[in-house]
């Protein structure tokens, strides 16, 4: 079979059926197409074991965004992909190799990026204001702490969020709907917010703007400059992404005594492996116990 028909067939299939986000299919399609383009696959027949590691030792060796080389992690993404293709033709009983037989690079622990209680402090305080655009900056940061949001679940809220509750539903990723909890801090804010709005837009972030022309709902990217400007101004020289306030907002439920299966659930990761990254707090917490309670009868 024809290895670029098998490749739209197989991105087909993860959207409609797998319910896969549209920039994990636009990752997986770039993956495949970079190993079809090097290793010259034309029909899925010329995928062999020989070319996957060929094809890992020139990915190993291409430089990377702050190295010599391509982050393993990154690495791993492409076999992850490759994997999930051949799946896929198996499940079509298209002949292939068995997908067992990539294997994905070991990695070292993950460190996570974080800021202390009192970077987070002025992070917030650095955000307020007066005018508009500070009320709104505001509201984005508490959001983001009090619900753990990734960051285009974020920029996909309505206006219609219901602040006399203290939940509301979310679409995250795999379309899967999770409840997350709002704190009165946030709710505060974005009532704020709301009440400083002068346009008719339904979302919820939306640009500043002083012409006439209606204002655009906030991207990503334009939430990571504005938190990025926040950090700046509140002296903070780490670098500070909406992805660090949900790491913060997983470690301090964490630090507080909850346990690791709620937070799976509350930043919604299919898989306890994912949420696996903070269990250095716990493991901390653990210590905690054991210095205050262990070995007390014998002293």
């Amino acid at each position: 079979m024809e290895a670029e028909t098998a490749k739209r067939q197989f991105l087909e299939y993860i959207e409609i059926e797998r319910g896969r986000a549209v920039k994990t299919i636009e990752n997986y399609d770039h993956y495949l197409t970079r190993y079809f383009a090097q290793m010259r696959i034309r029909d899925v027949s010329d995928i062999s074991e020989q070319n996957i590691r060929e094809f890992r030792l020139w990915l190993n060796r291409q430089p990377g965004t702050a190295a010599d080389s391509m982050k393993r992690r990154t690495q791993n993404y492409y076999m992850i992909a490759l994997r999930a293709f051949l799946k896929f033709l198996r499940k079509r009983e298209i002949a292939c190799i068995s997908p067992e037989r990539i294997e994905l690079a070991k990695l070292s622990e993950r460190e996570l990026d974080l800021i202390t209680p009192a970077e987070l402090a002025r992070l917030m305080e650095a955000a307020r204001g007066t005018e508009e655009m500070d009320v709104r900056n505001t509201a984005i940061l508490e959001l983001l702490f009090s619900t753990g949001l990734r960051v285009s679940e974020l920029c996909s809220l309505n206006c219609d969020l219901d602040l006399s509750q203290d939940s509301f539903s979310v679409r995250g990723k795999g379309d899967k709907v999770r409840v997350v909890f709002i704190s009165p801090a946030a709710k505060c804010a974005v009532s704020a917010y709301l009440s400083a709005r002068k346009d008719m837009s339904e979302a919820l972030f939306v640009n500043v703007t002083t012409s006439k022309t209606a204002p655009s709902r906030l991207t990503p990217r334009s939430i990571e400059l504005i938190i990025k400007k926040c950090a700046i101004k509140a002296g903070i020289t780490k670098k500070v992404t909406p992805h660090v306030l949900r790491h913060v907002f997983a470690t301090d439920l964490l630090s507080n005594g909850a346990d690791i299966r709620s937070v799976q659930q509350l930043l919604g990761h299919a898989s306890i492996n994912t949420t696996q990254i903070y269990t250095h707090i716990t493991d901390s917490h653990l210590r905690d116990i054991h210095r205050k309670y262990h070995g007390k009868s014998r002293s």
